[in-house]
């Protein structure tokens, strides 16, 4: 029992949140996480993934895990908005885009929403974005942009012009930018109206 306190003892010392299989590898089960949790010595945040007490949570937490996890995914719309500070709020789900014919990755702790796109669509404004050390694809903020009109049945329209305004507002993207990402994303006429209002 004293090796499971000190394996429990080594991940809290990491001062961050772990998984099921991280406790796992180091001999603590499942049943001995549940008790720890009725005794208050660590937190269930959700659904195979636990912390320290009180430990504060990073907001893109579950972008961080599934990197690790799997690469052939890039975090788009309204968790992409997110990474970008677009907004502040954190979305019901990870959003992601993955390749046609790809496999839905699994999380077993969140909630994914994807959407799938041809090659082109796809490969176009990856940037790698480090989110406390993990490396993780997101689009650009001229590619989120778009996205949000050509999926604004999936987010809403209020969400994709509301990103629009933002996006210029905080100048993270030129008009050439915009309207190249929107032209992959087959856009060019729903937002060209918008951009002339935004753009004179």
């Amino acid at each position: 029992m004293s090796e499971i306190y000190a394996s429990l003892a080594k991940l809290l010392r990491r001062k961050k949140s772990f998984t099921v299989s991280d406790a796992e590898e180091l001999g603590v089960s499942r049943q001995q996480l549940s008790l720890y949790c009725r005794q208050g010595r660590i937190e269930r945040l959700a659904r195979g993934l636990y912390s320290p007490p009180g430990l504060e949570i990073n907001p893109h937490l579950d972008m961080e895990l599934l990197a690790k996890k799997q690469s052939n995914f890039v975090v788009c719309l309204l968790s992409a908005l997110r990474v970008h500070n677009f907004t502040t709020q954190l979305p019901h789900s990870l959003w992601i885009a993955i390749p046609h014919g790809a496999r839905l990755p699994k999380l077993d702790f969140a909630t994914l929403s994807c959407i799938r796109l041809t090659r082109k669509p796809y490969e176009y404004g990856i940037e790698i974005h480090d989110l406390h050390g993990v490396k993780v694809k997101v689009y650009s903020a001229a590619k989120t942009v778009a996205d949000c009109f050509k999926f604004r049945n999936k987010v809403g329209m209020d969400v994709a012009l509301e990103a629009l305004r933002e996006g210029h507002r905080l100048k993270l993207f030129t008009v050439s930018e915009l309207m190249d990402a929107a032209a992959i994303c087959r856009v060019t006429k729903i937002i060209t109206p918008y951009v002339e209002s935004l753009f004179p």
